[in-house]
């Protein structure tokens, strides 16, 4: 007989600091499955997400949210169960009392890579167009290349010390995703 693990509410988890002293993500989570919370720096719930190695999760959240990511609750499990995740994370939406921007209109801008495309000036656009495959494929990698160093400024302003590395076959197709 298997015993479901309780349901914790949001309210009574305690608060992590999104990164250390040291610039860091909790090292405690490495290879954690579990259910995660984040919240602005005022502690406003802003997407309620599971994983089967929250560390991996979290690293990528940072990376598309920076500004977002301040504060955490975190429940693991020993076991995966996408069921039993999903509860979870059900359980703390309806604690919640309204969706976070995360779990509805900025959904994508939390899950999906980063597209740097996006980005692209009206002359870049018009080359862009005009290009042959390999061009598009150069000019895709150094836009991307740009929102790279970016987003690489931003997380050394935060004092982050999280090693990002982004897949490289991605930027040829102007997209930010981490390997």
């Amino acid at each position: 007989m298997t015993t479901e693990p309780e349901i914790l509410p949001l309210a009574s988890l305690v608060y992590l600091p999104y990164l250390d002293n040291n610039g860091l993500l909790p090292e405690e989570i490495v290879g954690k499955i579990g259910v995660y919370a984040i919240f602005d720096q005022d502690k406003k719930l802003q997407f309620v997400g599971y994983s089967r190695d929250i560390h991996l999760s979290l690293k990528q959240h940072l990376v598309r949210q920076i500004n977002n990511c301040y504060w955490l609750k975190i429940q693991t499990i020993s076991r995966p169960s996408r069921t039993i995740l999903e509860q979870i994370k059900q359980a703390w939406l309806a604690e919640n009392g309204t969706i976070p921007p995360g779990n509805a209109q900025e959904e994508k801008e939390w899950t999906e890579p980063i597209d740097a495309k996006l980005s692209m000036t009206e002359q870049e656009k018009s080359d862009h167009y005009k290009a042959d495959e390999m061009s598009r494929i150069k000019l895709l990698k150094n836009i991307a290349r740009g929102v790279e160093d970016e987003i690489k400024e931003n997380l050394k302003q935060r004092g982050s010390q999280v090693e990002i590395r982004f897949n490289p076959k991605l930027k040829e197709q102007g997209l930010l995703d981490l390997k």
